[in-house]
């Protein structure tokens, strides 16, 4: 697949085109996973931009995600003073707790976000491991699917065939149940709920020990509990005051937050700045993906994604719109 095969949208129906309106020579694509791959991939993105020109981007905190880019430039991203790359064309980010930036050389990117009952069923290695990494991508799913995803994400001549060809690539590394699986279920359900902070708490809701509550929030999300919750609690504040245009309401900020200087402190850890700097950098992608994704999926960032089975109505939506779709 080469850039001038991208033309950006979706594969769901109903969804208006200004959902993905993007400056001249940039295109991106959101698409739901089959309902059967619902709970374990958040979501298919896909970003072209045709300027070989190099190109900042800041991208928010988030869960693990699988890149694969195709018809590429170089690639690096930096995490603070980490700085990884030339990436790999294939690469898993690991869960991260601070924003990063990446600079790319046009091209295309294919993000597949993973959540953590996914992380459970595809990879044995902790994401604890992977905390704040990006590595390639057969270190943690060795190189076979690794090749199957170029291969296959190359030989494309149509953005509309990237959903179907990752649906079958990923449909039986999930088969396998993780003994887990309700647990961590239950634990993500509550890492995007509103007020939700305390490890105690959580604890005492899922009615697990707080040491067992930290080795399953290390091993499946990939940092200790209490970070995750405080990432959760900020990304919901702050996406709610980016979608406002109201950078200066805290009254939208999570209950959990004493005032807003509690809430700007967790900006410098999360985001290295002040939410109003930040939204002023190079976020080009972010801003339009956060619109777009809501549109398509429904959270506006996979870190608030809510993980559920595939009675969620994200779904449900897309088994209805499937069906009434011709195969691809």
């Amino acid at each position: 697949m080469f850039i001038d095969q991208v033309r950006g949208g979706t594969n769901s129906r109903n969804v208006p085109s200004e959902a993905f309106a993007m400056p001249p020579g940039m295109r991106m694509r959101y698409d739901l996973p089959d309902p059967a791959l619902a709970e374990f991939l958040t979501g298919y993105a896909i970003y072209a931009s045709q300027d070989r020109t190099p190109m900042l981007n800041w991208y928010l905190p988030a869960p693990a995600m699988i890149s694969v880019v195709v018809d590429a430039g170089p690639l690096t991203v930096s995490m603070g003073n980490h700085r990884f790359g030339p990436v790999d064309r294939a690469s898993l980010y690991g869960p991260t707790s601070r924003a990063f930036r990446t600079e790319t050389g046009g091209g295309i990117a294919i993000g597949i976000g993973l959540s953590a009952p996914g992380w459970s069923r595809l990879i044995a290695r902790s994401a604890g491991d992977f905390h704040n990494r990006v590595v390639p991508l057969s270190d943690a799913l060795g190189r076979k699917i690794s090749a199957q995803l170029v291969d296959g994400l190359d030989a494309l001549d149509d953005d509309a065939l990237i959903k179907p060809l990752l649906d079958a690539i990923f449909a039986p590394l999930f088969e396998r149940p993780h003994p887990r699986e309700d647990l961590i279920r239950a634990f993500a359900a509550l890492t995007v709920t509103d007020g939700v902070i305390e490890m105690k708490d959580v604890a005492d809701r899922l009615d697990i020990p707080t040491h067992e509550l930290r080795r399953m929030a290390t091993r499946y999300f990939g940092m200790p509990p209490k970070l995750l919750l405080r990432r959760a609690r900020f990304l919901r504040s702050f996406i709610s005051l980016i979608r406002t245009d109201g950078m200066s309401d805290y009254s939208k900020i999570d209950s959990s937050y004493f005032d807003a200087s509690h809430f700007l402190r967790d900006a410098g850890t999360f985001l290295g700045t002040t939410p109003r700097r930040f939204v002023a950098s190079d976020t080009v992608f972010l801003k339009a993906s956060l619109r777009a994704r809501a549109a398509v999926i429904g959270a506006p960032t996979q870190a608030l994604h809510a993980v559920e089975k595939t009675t969620s109505s994200a779904a449900s939506r897309a088994v209805d719109e499937e069906r009434s779709q011709p195969s691809i």
